[in-house]
C-alpha cells in the first residue's frame, strides 16, 4: 500500500471514531428525566387515573431539557394490548418553559398555554386512562420529546402524524413506564 492510501485510510478511521465519539456523548446528553408523583418507574399506576377510577391524567414531571427546545411532545401507548398499540394520550406544542402537566390535564384540543391534544385510541380528544383486559398488568410507556420547533400540527392529530411530523427534530427524549391490571 502506497503513502497516499495509507494515510487516507488512517484519516477516515480516525474520522469514523471520532464521529462515534461525538455521537455517543451526544446521546447520553440527550436523555430527559421524566418522573410523576403519582407512580415510579415500573411501578403500579394508581386506579384514580384509569378506567376504572376517575380517568385522569396523572402528574408528570420533566428534568434536562436541552438548550434550544422550542416545544415539548409527549405519548402514553401500551404495547401490551391485544390488537396491538393501543395510544393513551397524544399531546404536543408545549411550551418549552413547560417542566409539568398537572393531574387531570381537561380534555380539550387546546390548552391555555398553546399546547394542542390529539385523538387517542379511544377515537377521544385528550387522555385516556389504562383500561386493560383482565389478566397480566399491562405496561403504560409515558414518552416526552423536547424539539427544535413548534410543530403548528392541528389539534386532533394522531400518534402516527406526530412521530412522522416530529422526524428530524428531537433533541432529547425520555420514558416513564407504569404497569396497571384488572
Amino acid at each position: 500500500m502506497d503513502k497516499f492510501k495509507f494515510l487516507l485510510l488512517w484519516v477516515l478511521i480516525v474520522s469514523a471514531v471520532v464521529t462515534c465519539e461525538k455521537r455517543a456523548k451526544k446521546e447520553v446528553a440527550m436523555k430527559m428525566e421524566l418522573t410523576s408523583p403519582a407512580f415510579s418507574e415500573g411501578g403500579t399506576i394508581p386506579r384514580k387515573y384509569t378506567c376504572d377510577g376517575e380517568d385522569l391524567s396523572p402528574p408528570l414531571v420533566w428534568r434536562n431539557v436541552p438548550q434550544g427546545t422550542k416545544s415539548i411532545a409527549l405519548i402514553c401507548d401500551d404495547p401490551d394490548a391485544p390488537m396491538g398499540t393501543w395510544v393513551h394520550w397524544v399531546i404536543y406544542d408545549i411550551p418549552p418553559t413547560a417542566s409539568e402537566l398537572p393531574e387531570g390535564v381537561p380534555a380539550v384540543e387546546a390548552l391555555p398555554d398553546g399546547s394542542k391534544q390529539g385523538i387517542n385510541d379511544f377515537r377521544r380528544i385528550g387522555y385516556g386512562g389504562p383500561c386493560p383486559p383482565p389478566g397480566r398488568p399491562h405496561r403504560y410507556f409515558f414518552r416526552i420529546y423536547a424539539l427544535d420547533t413548534v410543530l403548528g400540527l392541528e389539534p386532533g392529530a394522531t400518534k402516527d402524524a406526530l412521530l412522522r411530523s416530529m422526524e428530524g427534530h428531537i433533541l432529547a427524549q425520555g420514558q416513564l413506564m407504569g404497569r396497571y391490571g384488572r
